[in-house]
């Protein structure tokens, strides 16, 4: 793929994946359509970046996109509301994330000759997977773990010459902490006695 095609699909991409941070952030069901969008063509970036792992990530980002869709769907009442993880679940998650990021970390170093920066593109992918299961289940944690992930992947990115993918992880990391305020202050609201 010449340069310039992968400049546009990175383009492309990018505004999507932003479309996709701002209606997340506002609870609105139409993020997970373009979510799924800019995954497609991810996909195919980090592919041709030598990033096999944050391509596999793409992939499981498309497949994540249909479950919070099919998630956020309900409309009912007891519908789907903004809660909070448990210390012990955090231990949980960090254990997981830690175990799986050394073995796919090491099974790229040893059989992705090409692989680039084998250890941080696999921690970067198992935490992003995590993180993108507890959005889907609107826990509020999910954005604490995004903020360190996207300032990760600024790194990242960058250090791998995907200049228009590091600039959007910076807007990332910034929308993260709004999304975490703004969906603390959605859960504080429910919290709230409601008037009779």
């Amino acid at each position: 793929m010449s340069d310039q095609a992968l400049f546009i699909l990175e383009c492309f991409a990018s505004a999507l994946g932003l479309l996709f941070i701002i209606l997340l952030i506002k609870e609105n069901i139409w993020c997970w359509f373009f979510g799924i969008l800019s995954s497609a063509g991810n996909v195919v970036l980090m592919y041709q970046s030598q990033l096999y792992s944050e391509s596999v990530l793409y992939v499981f980002y498309i497949f994540i996109g249909f479950y919070g869709w099919y998630k956020w769907q309900d409309t009912s009442e007891d519908k789907l509301v903004i809660t909070k993880a448990r210390p012990y679940q955090h231990v949980i998650i960090v254990a997981i994330g830690l175990i799986l990021g050394l073995s796919l970390g090491t099974f790229e170093k040893n059989h992705l000759a090409n692989s680039f920066r084998p250890f941080a593109d696999a921690f970067s992918t198992i935490f992003s997977v995590l993180a993108t299961v507890m959005e889907a289940q609107k826990w509020l944690s999910a954005w604490l773990y995004w903020i360190v992930i996207n300032a990760f992947s600024v790194w990242l990115y960058y250090d791998r010459g995907i200049k228009v993918e590091s600039l959007l992880m910076v807007v990332y990391f910034l929308l993260s902490i709004w999304g975490y305020i703004q969906w603390k202050h959605n859960y504080d609201k429910q919290l709230a006695p409601q008037p009779v």
